[in-house]
């Protein structure tokens, strides 16, 4: 675990967003060192106007991407109802990009109609060349989903809604 500050991280990877917007850069890497066993290692990469920010251990992941710089509904199709206010929504536990099926051309790991079970791998989201495998978090009959394949998502964005 970290000794240093979270709020401060924060600050920092909100200062360095800012820094690649406003220098129009698309991508800026960094690694502090606090101590021996304590840093914190960050990589800002702008895509399509969408800046999305990924930390990696051994420093703790935060949900670092400031309100102001997450896309409002870049990954989610324009509806009526915030899927995210949805008891049923799964949301990302992490920055990174979607993948619905182990690999291109194979079968959807879930479809919309699917049932099912809690633990079941629903998508695959990769971060930092790890493809990191989202298990549903319940029981339950899958109505929607939200993101597209290969579509880049923030941490706490809607992936789909089981019921």
């Amino acid at each position: 675990m970290s000794k240093h500050s979270s709020d401060a991280d924060v600050a920092f990877i909100s200062a360095l967003a800012e820094l690649l917007n406003k220098n129009e850069l698309t991508e800026i890497a960094v690694k502090r060192e606090y101590g021996e066993d304590d840093s914190l290692e960050v990589k800002v990469v702008k895509q399509a106007n969408i800046v999305t920010t990924a930390i990696a251990a051994p420093a703790p992941v935060y949900a670092a991407a400031p309100a102001a710089l997450a896309p409002a509904a870049a990954a989610a199709p324009v509806v009526s109802e915030d899927p995210s206010q949805h008891p049923g929504a799964v949301t990302s536990p992490m920055v990174g990009t979607v993948y619905l099926a182990a690999e291109p051309g194979a079968a959807a790991f879930v479809t919309v109609g699917a049932q099912v079970k809690e633990g079941q791998t629903l998508l695959i989201i990769e971060a930092m060349k790890t493809m990191n495998h989202i298990p549903a978090p319940k029981s339950g009959t899958v109505k929607r989903i939200v993101v597209d394949d290969g579509a880049p998502v923030e941490y706490g964005a809607p992936l789909m809604i089981i019921e």
